[in-house]
């Protein structure tokens, strides 16, 4: 029996800046201490892109450089660069495109897909979508935020969370029965009161009230994305495996967006994968939004074996949240 053409990751690039923002840092910036933070959220440290002048595009193009690197690949033979961020360079033209320029990807069109932490998901199963036509042999879905840019450093509910980083992988046609198998993709536009930014959008354009009242960072209203998020993640996980008759048992590694070890936690239990076989990063990056899932990947890369089964679990504001299985093709 020939298998039809699935759309399979056949590489990771990562990149994360060099500085660190430790617990210890923020002890001295907000009134809170790193027992709190840790056992709340499982976070130690996370990376902060502090040079002038640097924006999300170029922590993307050096993910994406490592994939041309590894893969001795022409940027000209990139068909496609899918972005997701909620941090893009501008608010037009689209981070993409300003990667594709940096990258010289001279013959790949490109956007932006904003999806907050489920856009990483949201742009593989876009990405897959593109290849399984049969038109796009090589795709770039990258997930980069630098969420240093939109957090508010004298709010102590949200500065202890997020970190700055880029993941990425290339996605090409695959007739062996790997790639990305089933996805389940879902979004729910009532939970943007409880996480969003105020201001900067068409509903309250920049002021210099908007400006002084701080409506520019990111807002969390966090016991309300909590709770959903743990229902969320832990639940389309859950249904992913009973669709596909899998169970913990048949996967390889949980591959979960690094928001909250509680939420992390929750989410294995439910699908009945043990924790040895969760990646778990969050400790080192914090919550880097796009960028959490391919920088698991990239992180355990040399771990991955060809047809191992991978759960990818997100949630975030929108609200959006999703889970997708994917069987490793190399």
């Amino acid at each position: 029996m020939s298998n039809a053409m699935k759309a399979a990751i056949t590489c990771v690039g990562g990149y994360v800046p060099e500085t660190k923002l430790t617990n210890f840092d923020l002890e001295k910036m907000v009134d809170t201490n790193d027992e709190w933070i840790r056992t709340r959220t499982g976070i130690s440290e996370r990376r902060i892109l502090r040079e002038p002048g640097k924006a999300s595009s170029d922590m993307a193009v050096k993910a994406i450089e490592e994939i041309l690197r590894k893969k001795n690949l022409d940027p000209l033979e990139i068909d496609c660069i899918i972005c997701a961020t909620v941090t893009p360079d501008m608010i037009f033209p689209a981070t993409a495109n300003i990667i594709g320029d940096k990258l010289g990807a001279k013959n790949a069109f490109g956007f932006d897909l904003g999806a907050a932490c489920s856009g990483f998901l949201f742009a593989l199963n876009t990405g897959a979508a593109f290849v399984e036509t049969g038109k796009y042999k090589k795709v770039i879905v990258v997930g980069v935020d630098k969420m240093s840019s939109i957090i508010d450093y004298t709010d102590r509910a949200t500065c202890i969370i997020f970190g700055d980083g880029a993941g990425a992988v290339l996605l090409e046609p695959n007739t062996e029965g790997n790639g990305v198998m089933d996805a389940i993709l879902k979004s729910d536009g009532s939970g943007r009161e409880y996480l969003h930014i105020k201001a900067g959008g068409s509903l309250k354009p920049a002021s210099v009230e908007s400006v002084m009242a701080r409506e520019h960072f990111a807002f969390q209203d966090g016991q309300p994305v909590f709770k959903f998020a743990v229902k969320g993640m832990a639940d389309v996980s859950a249904e992913l495996l009973e669709k596909n008759n899998l169970t913990g048992d048949d996967i390889a590694w949980l591959v979960p967006h690094q928001a909250n070890l509680r939420i992390i936690d929750a989410t294995a239990n439910r699908a009945g994968i043990p924790k040895e076989k969760v990646m778990i990063n969050i400790h080192k990056y914090g919550n880097t939004t796009a960028a959490t899932i391919p920088l698991c990947l990239w992180e355990w890369e040399s771990q991955l074996k060809k047809g191992d089964n991978l759960i990818l679990a997100a949630f975030g504001g929108g609200f959006t949240w999703g889970a997708a299985w994917v069987k490793w093709a190399y």
